[in-house]
């Protein structure tokens, strides 16, 4: 019991001492911190020894920390190849189309005087003239649909990339009159054609007989393949020679240009510059027009998976919260002897917000560092964890990318981290109140 003859007068002592003392230790601003409060909040953080309660709350805040750094962790992680999907389904897809498409319908009247314009442009680097169209490749008793492209090897080369993913041949021997025909590697697997075989193109267009209209039909000699890793690519793209299209599809000029930017994020600003010089029967499209579905999907799963994350963040985060109002309702007795001491209702919030914001900021910096580590290793990590378990997680018949990329971005790491730190420092404000409210004549009234 309390040194006093009854209650009352023992409580009327600790206010007047708490308020003498009070006026000389006048409240501030409750996130100034003074190195006392910080000595404080960090002995709290730690249990003491041989005491049940205290480890108990030590262990709570331990698992709040845990989660924490899981959170952040599997957050930067799921960006970062969020971030890799997206930077990788965007060279791939630019490594066979090109930033803007000018196209005719069906085929455009003076190719040369559009490529001329759109060279007028500073921002474009390269054009190169092309032609489209649909068939039936046959081998055997093999008929697969395929996109026909027509291309000038020595132009086209300027204009995308395909050229760097060859695995047989090369693109040069696409020459005028030769008939040579490049395959996707998917294609020719399922065609069952290496390079050197023939296959037949059988055209949409048919040729009037007195029989009838016939499809017209064409024999070419597989003279390369290419993969670029994408399923819709490899399994549908084959490509001939600029005039041998021509000749095929019966055109008298290219059914569109293809234009190369020094900034592909610029295309869309060139492609609304270039639209009034085009002639009116041209259409100008750029690449974030031509596959949006792609690029769409992939953002709005990076934002969804974001916000689930998040949520896993703050649930961890609010785990402070028990965590913390336990603490407060063990250290009850050492608030009141604060507060008789001389030390404001803010100083005792500060004191708690310091140990809530130190299991966040510990818990965000381990998550932080391991989120990093593992981001920038996850190309050797899965496909280790793959010939571990005998598994592929994307396979490539399924799925348009087959490898697991990631691109860790600093601007993401800043977020999360300070996404957590905020949450962490929420979390600790409702019981830090509740320990600056603490009553010291009540706290110390069976001590």
């Amino acid at each position: 019991m309390l040194p006093c003859d009854n209650e009352s007068t023992c409580r009327a002592s600790l206010q007047q001492s708490t308020r003498t003392h009070a006026a000389h230790f006048p409240d501030r601003f409750p996130f100034h911190v003074s190195p006392y409060e910080v000595a404080v909040g960090l002995r709290y953080t730690r249990a003491r020894k041989g005491s049940g309660r205290n480890t108990f709350i030590s262990f709570i805040a331990l698992i709040s920390m845990a989660g924490i750094a899981l959170g952040v962790a599997a957050l930067i992680v799921v960006l970062s190849v969020m971030n890799g999907f997206q930077l990788e389904l965007r060279n791939r897809i630019l490594a066979v189309a090109s930033h803007i498409e000018v196209r005719g319908f069906p085929e455009l009247a003076d190719p040369q005087a559009v490529a001329a314009t759109a060279r007028t442009n500073p921002r474009v680097v390269a054009t190169a003239p092309y032609v489209n169209g649909q068939a039936m490749l046959a081998s055997g008793d093999v008929n697969r649909g395929a996109l026909l492209r027509g291309i000038d090897p020595a132009q086209e080369d300027k204009v995308a990339d395909i050229g760097r993913h060859m695995r047989r041949g090369t693109l040069d021997t696409l020459t005028p009159g030769s008939f040579n025909i490049v395959l996707g590697a998917e294609l020719a697997r399922a065609l069952g054609v290496r390079v050197g075989d023939t296959v037949v193109a059988i055209t949409p267009q048919g040729n009037i007989t007195p029989a009838g209209a016939l499809p017209r039909i064409k024999s070419f000699h597989v003279s390369g393949i290419f993969e670029i890793g994408m399923f819709e690519f490899d399994n549908g793209l084959a490509l001939i020679n600029l005039e041998d299209a021509e000749k095929l599809y019966r055109l008298d000029h290219a059914s569109g240009v293809r234009l190369k930017l020094d900034d592909m994020f610029a295309a869309p600003a060139v492609a609304s510059e270039l639209m009034p010089k085009m002639p009116p029967d041209a259409e100008v499209r750029d690449w974030t027009r031509n596959h949006a579905n792609f690029f769409r999907a992939v953002a709005i799963e990076k934002r969804v998976m974001f916000i689930i994350l998040t949520l896993i963040v703050a649930v961890a985060a609010f785990n402070i919260v028990s965590a913390q109002v336990m603490v407060v309702t063990d250290k009850q007795a050492d608030i009141a002897i604060l507060r008789t001491l001389g030390a404001a209702p803010s100083s005792v919030m500060a004191i708690f917000m310091i140990q809530g914001a130190l299991i966040g900021i510990i818990g965000t910096l381990i998550g932080v560092v391991g989120g990093v580590l593992l981001a920038l290793n996850v190309e050797t990590v899965v496909p280790a964890i793959e010939r571990t378990l005998h598994i592929q997680f994307l396979d490539k018949s399924v799925y348009y990318i087959s490898d697991l990329p990631s691109d860790l971005q600093v601007a993401d790491v800043v977020t999360i981290a300070m996404i957590a730190l905020v949450l962490a420092l929420v979390a600790t404000v409702y019981p830090s109140f509740r320990a600056a409210r603490v009553n010291p004549a009540d706290a110390l009234r069976y001590e």
